[in-house]
This record gives C-alpha cells, structure tokens and sequence, in this order.
C-alpha cells in the first residue's frame, strides 16, 4: 500500500512541467489528512534514515505535520480536471492550474476541501524583484586584495571570525545545507565547486519551479549565493563552510511573481527535511502580491510570525530541527521593509554590512508586527566576493556584489561549522547563541539586530555549556524547556542566592530566594522572552548552576 501511494503521488505531479508560466494557477487547501495510507508509526516511508537520526538525535517526535498530503484527495482534485503542481504536507494542500471555471467548482465541492484560493500573477511586484537581483548581480569590476588562503573571502569569513572553527577543524564536514534560490546557471561547470564536486559533495538537485531535477537554468543568482559557503580554491577563494555537503533546490520563478512561489518553497523545503539536511540557506523574500486580490496581500500585520505561508513553511522547517536563516532583504529604511520569511522567529534573518562593520544602506530592517527585533545578526553583503555564473565573461570568475542574499549564505555556511561543532544542542540553542555572540548584543535594534556575531565566542560558550555538569543540586527549574510558566524550587537548604545570566555569561538579575518568596522570581522568569539562560544558585552547601531553555 505504502509502495502504491507513492507511485500514484509521483504519477500526479509529474506532469505539470510548464504549468507555472501560466496565470491559471490555485491553491487547494486540504481539511485534514483522515484516511492516509501514511502513518506517524512509520516514518520510514517519507523521511530518510538520515532525517530520522537528526530527529532522534534532537529529541524531535515525527507528528502529523510529517505526514504527506493525503494521495487519494490528490487523485480526486486531479480527477476533476486540474494538473497538479506541488503538494505540501506541511500546509496541506497543493497548487493546481486549471483555465477552467467549472474545475475549480468542482474542487470546491470536494468534502475534503477547505478552500480554493487564486494565485494571480503581479507583474509589477516581479519588477520590483527583478530589479532587487540586478542589482545584487552588478558587479564590482575590481575585485577585493587576495589574503592567502580565502582569498577574496578573507574579509567576509574573518569578519565573523569563523576563520578560528576552520582552524579547529571544523569546516562543514558531515553537514548538509540546502540551497533554496531562483537557478544555479554556471554551478556545474564554475572550477571553485570542483572540489564539492570530485569528493561527491554536491547531493543533489531538485526543480520545484518546471517541475525538472536540473537547476541550472534562469539565473546565476544561487551559483554566486552559493560560492560564499561552498567555494573552496586555496588562495583564490574559499567558503565559510567550504566541506560542507549542498542539495541544489529551484523554487524562485524569475519569470513571474506570484505567491505559488511561497508554496514552491515549503515544498521545497519539505523535501530538504525528508532527505536530512542540518541547515537551509534562502537569499529570497516576498512582500506584495496582486493588490486586486487581498487574500495574498502582506501588509505589515501579516508579519508577525505566523501568517504568510512562507513563514509558517520556516517555523515547521525549525521545528523539525533545521536551522533556518533567511536573507533580510534590500528596501532599506522604513517601517519593517523585511521579505517574507525574515519575520519568522525561529530562524536568524541576515542584514548586510561593508567590510568595516556598518550597515549597508539597502539592508532591510524591522520591527515585526508583534515587536520583536529584525533582522537577527548582520554578514558582509556589500562588496561581497562570489563566484560569477558566468566565469568567462566580462568581469572573470569572480565579482563583488552588493545585496542580503550574499550575507545570507556567508552567515549560512558560519552557522554550518558551529553545528557541526556542537551537533545535540537544538535549533533554539544555537540561534541564540549567534544572536547573543553578536557586538551589539548588549543595545540590539531593527538596523543591525544583534549585530555582528563573534563565532569564536560562540563556540565557546556551547563548550562550557556541553561539558558543564553540576556538582550540587540545591534548585530544581521546571518544566524546562517550558514554552510557558516556569517554577522554582530550593531542595534540602533553606535558601540561596540566585543570580540570572544570559547564554554570553552576563547578570540579568540578582535575587536573595528563601523559597517562600519564590512568585516575585517566578514572576520575573515568565517576563523573559524565548532563549538560553543560566540560573546560578549559591548556598552554604555549595553552587550549582541550570540551564533553563524557554521557547515562547
């Protein structure tokens, strides 16, 4: 049964190649996943050994947001006379296209279909986002003084001080990052991938666009976003996760602009979870749609986390264990001028500086709608040094280039290396450690968030964490992790002196508990937001220090 599901999902969706130029394209919201051939006791038939290893690994339980799209409601909607696109197990439904309107009556009449939505094409908003990957794509002709063995990369990766980890040996080995981007023209042939691709570590390619497993078509965008983590050329240019291994996934159409390319990307990144990947890097964003069509509008309200299908596709990715970082964007000042995804709270969204440190004038900023700060930390995405997608034309093989999708990947491939250093600790664990290694850590804002992470800081603060073991037991935290309330309590002394301390060792709070005053600190502890803290307790018996984890 398990076989013939699949067969019959492959046969569904394999003919849609071109669909997606055309206009008649809709979303097809599914009301449950009842009746499934599919079941959370299996997970083997829809997720990888290696995916299964990373959720054990993480103490993540499979549950119904792992569960593929129901195959017999995908027969049904295709019965009705719609070629179906990319299903999404995680939105629970599938894009269709259809030119006709007795189709898609026929789909709304399904019992098990919640909503059919139009996803009209804009061709203004994809001027827009041609013009933001021109621009990035405008090279320097000059490029950056070579520094010997990053060469033109020298700035970017010791700027982040991940140059440190790659002395420590830790360069991306065993790591699987995901590339999600708009083509990758030039990838297979550029010499800086020759080393990725002699030792076997490109994987794969997937195309979620034309429905191909090719991806070397329509851009160069991802070929150059791609160079900042992978490239490897001794003395001429080298990564930030230079051994890393990269899955190639094509969900950007630079032909049209619509909010299919959303639900591209969730499927896409369904598909990088399925195979096991640790990281995902996007140099993509999404903000106005068909203003005709309200429903896939997204004002500033929707940018609080979970209401763009993009965001909600990042949160499940994060949740699943993958540690999810996203281009800010490049519309400068102004009230949250951030591209869906990059107000997802899980994941780090990447602003853009020079190679002195300050803030590129194009780097999108925050707040979201609920407050919270964006974007997280800041990478070199000004005059950046990446590789050309076409290495002999104008300016050769390499180029400087201005946009958030190149300090993205840089941060990306970063993040990579300090995951392989320290592979148990969750996504939280290591999002707020970057965030909390950051230079402006102490003073954070919408213009540069945290700042500037220091990675050889954060390295240390999870190996003290990692070999900690504490020595008495005098406080109990619970639960922990708590996404709610957390309690406190003293065991076997009659009290202590706490002392509260971020994931960088600095005092939040001071606090002389007796045990009977345990609201007022309990109360303190509800107010703090979601991250990694340390209570330090001191008594006449001793010390002991918890971690206390908290995922609001």
């Amino acid at each position: 049964m398990k076989k013939h599901a699949l067969l019959l999902l492959a046969v569904l969706i394999c003919a849609y190649a071109q669909a997606q130029i055309a206009t008649n394209i809709y979303w097809v919201q599914f009301t449950d996943k009842n009746d499934s051939p599919y079941s959370i006791d299996a997970p083997e038939a829809y997720l990888t050994q290696r995916a299964l290893d990373r959720r054990a690994r993480l103490g993540i339980a499979i549950d119904e947001y792992d569960l593929p799209v129901n195959p017999q409601y995908l027969q049904a909607v295709a019965e009705c006379g719609a070629q179906l696109i990319n299903p999404s197990k995680w939105l629970n439904g599938v894009s269709v296209y259809t030119s006709s309107a007795s189709v898609v009556d026929a789909i709304n009449a399904l019992p098990f279909v919640e909503a059919v939505r139009e996803c009209p094409n804009d061709p203004k908003a994809q001027e827009l986002k041609q013009r933001w990957m021109e621009n990035e794509m405008k090279a320097v002709e000059a490029p950056r003084a070579m520094h010997e063995y990053y060469g033109g990369g020298y700035t970017q990766a010791t700027q982040l001080n991940i140059n440190v980890l790659h002395d420590l040996g830790y360069r991306g080995e065993g790591m699987v990052v995901a590339v999600l981007d708009g083509g990758f023209i030039g990838t297979d042939i550029h010499p800086c991938f020759d080393n990725m691709r002699e030792e076997g570590r490109l994987l794969g390619t997937r195309d979620f666009v034309f429905g191909s497993t090719s991806v070397y078509s329509q851009s160069t965008h991802g070929t150059s976003c791609l160079s900042t983590m992978a490239a490897y050329v001794p003395n001429t240019f080298v990564g930030t996760a230079p051994k890393a291994s990269f899955y190639l996934i094509h969900t950007e159409d630079g032909e049209s602009e619509t909010i299919l390319e959303e639900y591209n990307w969730v499927s896409g990144a369904e598909y990088a979870d399925s195979l096991g990947v640790d990281v995902c890097s996007t140099s993509l964003g999404y903000i106005d749609f068909d203003s005709n069509v309200s429903q896939w509008d997204h004002p500033f309200e929707h940018y609080d986390g979970h209401t763009a299908p993009m965001t909600i596709g990042a949160e499940i990715a994060a949740s699943r264990g993958i540690i999810c970082l996203n281009s800010a964007g490049n519309e400068g000042d102004g009230v949250c001028t951030l591209g869906i995804p990059g107000d997802a709270e899980h994941i780090l969204t990447i602003g853009a500086v020079d190679d002195q440190g300050d803030r590129a004038y194009f780097s999108s900023v925050g707040p979201t709608y609920d407050g919270r700060i964006k974007p997280d930390v800041m990478a070199m995405g000004q005059g950046t040094y990446v590789a050309s997608g076409n290495p002999n034309g104008w300016y050769g093989p390499y180029y400087n280039g201005d946009g958030t999708s190149f300090s993205n990947p840089v941060m990306a491939g970063a993040v990579t290396c300090l995951r392989q250093a320290y592979p148990n600790a969750s996504v939280q664990e290591i999002c707020d450690v970057v965030r909390q290694s950051g230079d402006r850590a102490n003073n954070p804002d919408n213009y540069y968030g945290y700042g500037i992470p220091d990675f050889s800081a954060a390295f240390e603060v999870l190996h003290v964490e990692d070999t900690f073991v504490p020595q008495n037991h005098i406080l109990t935290v619970f639960p922990n992790p708590s996404n709610g309330e957390v309690h406190v309590q003293l065991n076997e002394v009659s009290m202590a002196e706490l002392g509260v301390f971020d994931i960088m060792g600095r005092q939040m709070k001071s606090y002389h508990f007796n045990g009977l005053n345990h609201t007022t600190f309990e109360r303190y502890l509800n107010e703090l937001g979601s991250g990694v803290y340390f209570i330090k307790a001191d008594s006449e018996y001793g010390s002991q220090t918890v971690k206390l984890v908290l995922t609001r």
